[in-house]
């Protein structure tokens, strides 16, 4: 995190779709205490050195050759008209010799470019010196791998390996044009609940929560990996201290958020300490079935992450049942900003966020579709027509998640 001095120093889109970032490990911390990491420090600025070096070279080169070239021609023709002038004195008369000399002028600023060779043929060698000598460097350190700390490595990795991936998604953010048709990971539970995936973590943590039904419920099951939630192996059982409403939870960076019963409470449960951390009241905000789905199922708050944080969708009597959508503090549960739709939340089967649009089915049954779109960062929107394929004909949860680009569902009793 930047506390720790990293920080990320340029992030850019490559022609191939690829996010490139580089980032800056920090000159005092953890890796400090390495002897090497000050030499290691001093390559990493070598190369890039040369990377620049390089680069200026390739350009000045390609430009001058380009040079060069449009002046062969006229080198040929001064070559040619001199042999004449050497065989035959009397043949270079006064226009002859003018002709000659403006010749000779027009290859004038050539010199400075075959100055420029020559200086660049040292750069060349110069360059060619360095690369050696890193190369000496870079495999006396290899040998001596060994003294760092691997999981602290492991851990870095992992920071990057999620910023990168946050990168991307803020570079691939655009328009929803179209949802493939679903696959069914499990079937099990009741016909309403919900299931997910944390939004934000490394792809190597594939741990999967699943909450069965929609009332007074507490029993939250993690499974290790996908694998053992189709299997139903491997898992342990959180038990909440207070039970929740609805199927509008979100796992985001190690929490549980979730509308406690019976209130229009926002809690922040924390699973490693297996405590809430924070609760905070939506103001105004309805609950226990005065503005849930269409379906119903105490759906009347929807916990929601983008690739832009934390959302809460719901709905007030200020706002005559409209939808809102509220940006919302994932450290405090505070709104920061809120949009008022204009959509009919009892009309919406379903909603999800992405990229800060909220998408809003017409139907949780089948024959439902993508139907309307807002868009926060404009404060406008549009009506839409994406098929949505609805395989078992009962929506109660539909969640985007911006790691995996993929939308879950609970559908009838099937994930």
């Amino acid at each position: 995190s930047p506390d720790e001095g990293w920080q990320v120093y340029t992030s850019a889109q490559a022609p191939d779709g690829k996010c490139l970032c580089t980032a800056v490990i920090p000159v005092q911390g953890t890796c400090s205490r390495d002897l090497r990491s000050h030499q290691l420090r001093q390559l990493m600025e070598k190369v890039q050195n040369i990377s620049q070096s390089m680069e200026v070279l390739d350009l000045r080169t390609y430009r001058d050759l380009q040079y060069v070239r449009n002046t062969e021609s006229l080198m040929r023709g001064l070559d040619s008209r001199l042999k004449v002038a050497a065989e035959s004195q009397k043949s270079l008369n006064a226009r002859s010799f003018q002709e000659l000399k403006d010749k000779m002028t027009e290859l004038l600023p050539l010199m400075p470019v075959l100055d420029q060779y020559k200086s660049d043929t040292r750069l060349i060698v110069h360059l060619k010196e360095e690369v050696r000598n890193l190369s000496g460097s870079l495999l006396a350190i290899q040998e001596e791998m060994g003294a760092y700390d691997y999981e602290e490595l492991q851990q870095r990795v992992l920071m990057l390996e999620a910023r990168l991936h946050a990168c991307m998604q803020k570079l691939g953010c655009g328009k929803l044009t179209g949802v493939s048709n679903p696959i069914t990971i499990r079937a099990s539970g009741s016909r309403f609940g919900s299931w997910m995936t944390d939004t934000m973590t490394p792809s190597a943590d594939s741990r999967v929560w699943y909450m069965d039904g929609y009332y007074k419920g507490r029993r939250v099951l993690e499974f290790r990996t996908l694998n053992d939630f189709v299997t139903g192996q491997n898992f342990v059982q959180h038990l909440l201290p207070h039970p929740w409403a609805g199927t509008g939870h979100v796992v985001f960076n190690g929490s549980l958020y979730y509308n406690k019963y019976q209130s229009n409470i926002a809690v922040k449960y924390h699973f490693r300490s297996r405590s809430v951390l924070v609760q905070r009241s939506l103001a105004g905000a309805g609950y226990n079935n005065t503005f849930p789905y269409s379906w119903g199922g105490f759906s009347d708050i929807d916990f929601m992450v983008d690739e832009s944080g934390l959302w809460a969708v719901y709905t007030t009597n200020q706002n005559a049942g409209n939808i809102v959508v509220s940006r919302v503090d994932p450290q405090t549960l505070e709104v920061l900003h809120s949009w008022d739709t204009g959509y009919p939340k009892r009309s919406a089967g379903e909603s999800f966020m992405i990229c800060g649009t909220l998408y809003v089915t017409n139907s949780h049954l089948a024959g439902a579709k993508i139907y309307f779109a807002y868009y926060t960062n404009t404060s406008s929107y549009e009506y839409t027509d994406i098929p949505f394929h609805n395989q078992y004909s009962h929506i109660s949860m539909l969640d985007y998640n911006p790691r995996e680009r993929v939308l879950y569902t609970w559908n009838n009793g099937h994930q």
